[in-house]
């Protein structure tokens, strides 16, 4: 009998959480098959086969685990399950008994008939012909109405009741007062401490910009279709706001360190955070190097990261490190919000919605795509000089993309100012 313990994965972390056995107690599994699925505080992991053989459960679902417990035991002396016989001879015998079948039973019932002319749900009978007129006209559905008559036959009264008042849902139990609790995973409590601590242990100021997205707008547009079918991904608003970053942070170095005690580090790379909302909670993977890589090779890497996210796949290294984050309010609909450090960061930058307002265009007024940045960050090593001009800097790549080349005006350049 063999123990499959759990597997240390990582330093700083001492239990994890079993989330889901992928296999049945009892079940023959065969060597690396997927056992079960572990939830650390960092991130959901699986636990494979060491050996073939039949399966004995040790610990439960949801059960907390310290690195080093048992989670099952495998019998590798039990014999692998003989093969399951070809099913030729049955189908043969249920060809011979369907020939012998007679027609009649091979057509449909009539209360087969009348469910198909009905309609599929059996409240769309229960109800008069008057009412199941105006339903229909009004395109209201049967669920949403609670009926009175006989039975809970909907009369004509109900369906006007329920046009009057469209929020309130038919049926006594639309509406409840019942709590319902569950427990708090690993990674939302590691969440949940780590944004606390931010906000406890930093100095923390949020500065706010708008910037013009008309350019970056018109350029994915007129260069979208291309886009894909050079690289086989889409031309997103995540690789150029990377891009800026990766510039405005070599020029503001402060905003892309961090303080270890009473010294300051500095990096001179840029590892690039984005903020994830994952089925179990918020997670934060790295682009490493975004500063080296093209709009392309930035698309890819969200896309890679975002579905591994999605899918709880992410690894404890994709999601180690980083130097800055970016996170984007704006596909939920936020128009404005400051987020939270993402410690031991020392800044992190909030997109937002694009919305269409009027602005003051050399004296006139014209409607354009705005969006609001808002860049948090920690005072005790960023001073407001190098939190707004980093801001500033942002808004200037982003309006005028073709800096994004190589991050300073061509003009400019070729003038040497």
């Amino acid at each position: 009998m063999i123990e499959i313990k759990v597997p240390t994965v990582g330093e700083s972390i001492s239990e994890v959480t079993l989330v889901k056995w992928l296999k049945k107690d009892g079940d023959y599994v065969n060597r690396d098959e997927l056992l079960c699925e572990l939830e650390s505080e960092k991130a959901t992991f699986e636990l494979n086969a060491e050996q073939a053989g039949i399966l004995h459960i040790v610990a439960q679902e949801n059960a907390t685990l310290a690195i080093g417990d048992v989670a099952c035991k495998i019998d590798e002396t039990a014999a692998a399950p003989a093969a399951k016989a070809t099913p030729e001879a049955p189908k043969k015998e249920e060809k011979q008994a369907t020939a012998k079948t007679p027609p009649a039973t091979e057509k449909p019932s009539e209360e087969s008939k009348t469910n198909k002319t009905t309609g599929a749900s059996a409240t769309d009978v229960k109800a008069t012909p008057v009412a199941q007129a105006i339903m229909a006209d009004k395109q209201v559905k049967s669920a949403d109405v609670k009926g009175t008559g006989a039975k809970g036959r909907i009369m004509k009264q109900d369906v006007l009741e329920a046009l009057s008042h469209p929020g309130k849902k038919g049926g006594s139990d639309a509406f409840t007062r019942q709590d319902r609790r569950e427990k708090m995973s690993n990674l939302r409590k590691t969440v949940s401490r780590r944004l606390v601590e931010a906000k406890n242990s930093t100095a923390m100021l949020t500065t706010f910009n708008e910037v013009d997205m008309t350019r970056i707008m018109d350029i994915r547009k007129q260069y979208k279709d291309k886009f894909k079918e050079a690289h086989g991904v889409n031309l997103g608003f995540m690789s150029f706001f990377t891009k800026a970053c990766c510039i405005a942070l070599t020029e503001w170095p402060s905003v892309n360190a961090y303080i270890d005690g009473e010294e300051l580090v500095y990096h001179e790379y840029c590892d690039i955070s984005i903020a994830v909302s994952a089925p179990k909670g918020l997670v934060v993977p790295v682009i490493r190097n975004a500063e080296s890589l093209g709009m392309a090779e930035i698309e890819t890497t969200v896309i890679d990261l975002a579905t591994k996210a999605r899918n709880n796949k992410l690894t404890i290294e994709e999601m180690t490190g980083g130097t800055f984050t970016i996170t984007n309010g704006g596909v939920f609909g936020s128009l404005m919000s400051t987020p939270i450090i993402n410690i031991p960061q020392s800044a992190i930058l909030g997109m937002h919605k694009i919305q269409e307002r009027p602005m003051a265009i050399n004296g006139k007024v014209e409607v354009r795509p705005m969006m609001y940045l808002a860049l948090s960050y920690d005072h005790r090593i960023i001073d407001g000089r190098e939190s707004v001009s980093f801001l500033v800097r942002v808004k200037e790549l982003l309006e005028n993309p073709e800096l994004l080349l190589f991050g300073q005006d061509p003009m400019k350049t070729l003038l040497e100012m």
